[in-house]
């Protein structure tokens, strides 16, 4: 999944989701924390391959994932392209209008805008290009 896209949420915490990137998340995808301050959406397919890869697990580290899964929200696009974000979401991640969804190769992230522009601003540089280059022996 690629591209940036910038949408507010509604007054009911509703997001509209890009054409491009509800084709690749499906109709129903689960949204959960992430390791930064934004929310992390993954297809149904990439949910389960997760959650086998957990229940593989054993139980100790089972419990490191515990996060993940109490707090996702399986999300079903409405007739106008967008999902409902739980408050407990919005809040982690603090958004509140102004959201920018992103595309991160097997996933999509939803970042406050000027967070994502602060983190943005520090990523996109050639030298940063260039190791993610080298790293994809590109």
């Amino acid at each position: 999944m690629t591209g940036m896209y910038d949408h507010s949420l509604d007054a009911k915490g509703r997001l509209f989701i890009p054409a491009k990137l509800r084709e690749e998340l499906g109709d129903i995808f689960f949204v959960t924390l992430s390791s930064e301050p934004c929310l992390s959406a993954y297809s149904s397919e990439t949910w389960e391959r997760m959650k086998d890869k957990v229940s593989a697990m054993n139980r100790i580290d089972q419990k490191k994932a515990r996060p993940i899964f109490a707090h996702a929200a399986k999300c079903e696009l409405d007739a106008q392209g967008r999902i409902l974000l739980p408050q407990n979401l919005r809040d982690f991640a603090k958004l509140v209008k102004d959201v920018t969804v992103i595309g991160i190769g097997n996933s999509v992230e939803f970042w406050d805008k000027d967070t994502w522009a602060a983190v943005d601003s520090v990523e996109t540089t050639p030298e940063n290009i260039e190791k993610v280059f080298m790293e994809l022996d590109f």
